[in-house]
């Protein structure tokens, strides 16, 4: 592994789609994505529930707003990843469509179903068959630039699924400000953690923690789908294998499997905490973390800076996108093609996109 490897011209060579410029542009995508949602001239229309239909890329952007809303969520908000909408969706519930290409065949036969439902609908995505099915319907439709990886826009799907929580009156109005806020934070920490940082800083000194290890992430409440994040971008950036784990149900079950894990690979741990966490959530992660030390993993626990839940939010899924792409660095994979995923989508006879 070379000193210079994680060097800003290091990254661009094994980057050469830049997917990092995309990572390290998050903030800007939560400031377009406000005036994208502000430009779909959302009405005001209450809801007794809130079910976002995705897959991917589009149904991480459900989870981590579901996670951001929290307690604070007045009704339940519910992410469909599947071919079906629940059966119990109906007059009075909404339903939002999240495709970032459009023809996710998931999506697209949930749309179908919600279409006789009854329920209210809305559709994000950039383009594609469901965005022209939307205008068609006369459905508000939150449109997404079309230039991205489907995993490089979760900021668009976070904030566009907060404003329709909010016009659903699930979620508060106060969110906005807060979302100004995480991207003021997000372009302190892109200084602090992108290319041009020393190789210490936290996001490439845990990639190269990473390398060679299989990671194990732990998440709970606002960072339970963060974890998941971390893991599925390491996954498809870096090419390798990751796992994850919501803390306290991990130890309920999982936390057994560190018994036989040195003996397949060597491991790191890594616990994603809060500051509004249930006290007893640190307990548990320090002692899982003391399990799997005992057990050969290289464990730590981080803490997401900021002020407000959304920028604590943003700024642990900002650093495990950096730590993803430097980890496929590290790796010597270019993090932006998934070539299993085509090969996926070409047995299955297209689509399949998030």
């Amino acid at each position: 592994m070379s000193e210079n490897a994680l060097s800003p011209e290091g990254i661009a060579a094994i980057d050469p789609a830049g997917l990092i410029g995309d990572i390290l542009a998050m903030p800007d995508h939560i400031v377009d994505a406000m005036w994208r949602a502000e430009s779909a001239f959302l009405e005001p229309s209450p809801a007794n529930s809130l079910v976002i239909c995705g897959m991917g890329g589009s149904a991480i952007g459900a989870d981590l707003a579901a996670a951001l809303i929290g307690a604070a969520a007045t009704r339940p908000i519910v992410t469909n990843r599947g071919y079906d909408l629940p059966s119990w969706v109906g007059e009075g519930d909404a339903v939002v469509l999240s495709s970032y290409s459009g023809s996710t065949e998931e999506t697209l036969s949930c749309f179908e179903q919600a279409k006789d439902s009854g329920a209210k609908l809305y559709v994000i995505s950039s383009g594609g068959p469901i965005s022209e099915a939307a205008h068609l319907a006369g459905i508000p439709l939150i449109g997404l630039p079309g230039i991205f990886q489907p995993r490089a826009a979760v900021a668009y799907g976070v904030v566009a699924v907060c404003e329709i929580a909010i016009a659903s009156g699930i979620a508060p109005a106060t969110l906005r400000k807060d979302f100004t806020a995480a991207a003021e934070l997000l372009r302190q920490l892109g200084a602090e953690w992108g290319p041009e940082s020393p190789g210490d800083s936290l996001a490439k000194r845990l990639a190269r923690e990473a390398y060679g290890r299989v990671p194990v992430i732990y998440g709970a409440d606002l960072t339970d789908p963060v974890a998941y994040r971390w893991r599925c971008q390491i996954n498809e950036n870096a090419k390798t294998a990751a796992w994850s784990a919501g803390l306290p149900e991990a130890n309920h079950n999982e936390i057994c499997g560190w018994d036989g894990a040195e003996e397949l690979a060597e491991h790191a741990a890594w616990f994603l905490l809060d500051v509004d966490q249930h006290p007893r959530i640190a307990d548990r992660a320090r002692i899982t973390s003391e399990i799997a030390s005992a057990r050969g993993a290289r464990a730590e626990s981080i803490v997401p800076r900021g002020e407000s839940r959304a920028e604590r939010l943003f700024a642990a899924v900002f650093l495990g996108d950096l730590i993803s792409l430097y980890l496929g660095v590290l790796r010597g994979v270019d993090p932006t093609p998934v070539p299993l995923i085509e090969d996926l989508k070409d047995r299955l006879g297209r689509p399949t996109a998030a």
